[in-house]
């Protein structure tokens, strides 16, 4: 009997094991300007996952630090993590930015160079940026996107998604990041068609200027996407940081977005 409950929890403690846990952020012109404190409080946010999917770098001279600064702050908090940063998008040169993937080294291994898309660069403002990760055996690529916003109309942009997993036939593709646009936006139908489903469902994720009526949260712009034939979802969630603080104004100079996560195996 002992020796049947050894390996029943053994059993238990590999299920547990194989389970990825990826956060995505729009952390709002994360750069020089966020402090030492603000950069600590961002790493206690998302020490307890395993990749971390952030958009809106800034490009310029601060981005790439505040990066390093988060990793280095993550580092403090007992686990080894790496990180890689984009090169600047191919976009205007008010909105071109710098997306970050951060992982923790034991439990995701990076696969490969991480790169910018490049068919859809000059139909997508802020082409998305990929990176490959192997966990217990099995790979999967985060595709990291931060769309234009919404009076640009980013149903333009994400029109070009339903052609990705063609693109990359032999790549388990997950999109991550804040779309600027619901999940119901028949846009992502074919996506939907082909078997991606959004973590989230009727989730708002940008902050207001101000609640109202207990009410913080604006629109439902920020999401996951993962592929039903390939991954398995064990759950999901958001992040609602800004009850930390006294008012939105102050949780508003970490973020103006709230981070969302999925935890999931590869099949």
């Amino acid at each position: 009997m002992k020796q049947y409950f050894s390996l029943l929890f053994f059993f238990f403690y590999v299920i547990l094991c194989a389970q990825t846990k990826l956060i995505s952020w729009n952390i709002e012109n994360i750069g020089r300007s966020k402090s030492v404190v603000e950069i600590e409080f961002i790493a206690k946010t998302v020490r307890d996952y395993d990749i971390i999917a952030i958009q809106e770098v800034v490009a310029g001279y601060g981005g790439s630090q505040a990066i390093a600064r988060l990793a280095d702050e993550l580092n403090r908090k007992g686990s080894k993590w790496n990180y890689v940063i984009s090169e600047p998008t191919t976009s205007s040169a008010y909105k071109t930015e710098r997306y970050a993937f951060l992982w923790k080294t034991a439990k995701v291994k990076k696969i490969g160079n991480a790169w910018l898309e490049q068919k859809y660069h000059l139909q997508i403002d802020r082409e998305p940026f990929y990176c490959t990760f192997e966990s217990e055996g099995k790979q999967f690529t985060v595709v990291n996107f931060h769309a234009i916003t919404k009076n640009k109309q980013p149903e333009t942009e994400i029109k070009y998604f339903k052609f990705l997993p063609e693109e990359y036939p032999n790549l388990n593709l997950i999109f991550a990041g804040d779309f600027n646009c619901p999940q119901s936006h028949s846009v992502f139908n074919p996506l939907k068609k082909s078997g991606y489903l959004p973590s989230l469902v009727n989730q708002k994720t940008s902050l207001k200027r101000a609640c109202k009526k207990g009410k913080c949260l604006a629109s439902e712009y920020d999401n996951i996407f993962y592929n039903t034939y390939k991954i398995n979802k064990k759950n999901s969630g958001s992040i609602h940081f800004y009850k930390t603080f006294r008012s939105l104004l102050e949780a508003r100079k970490i973020s103006d977005h709230i981070p969302i996560w999925l935890e999931f195996n590869v099949r």
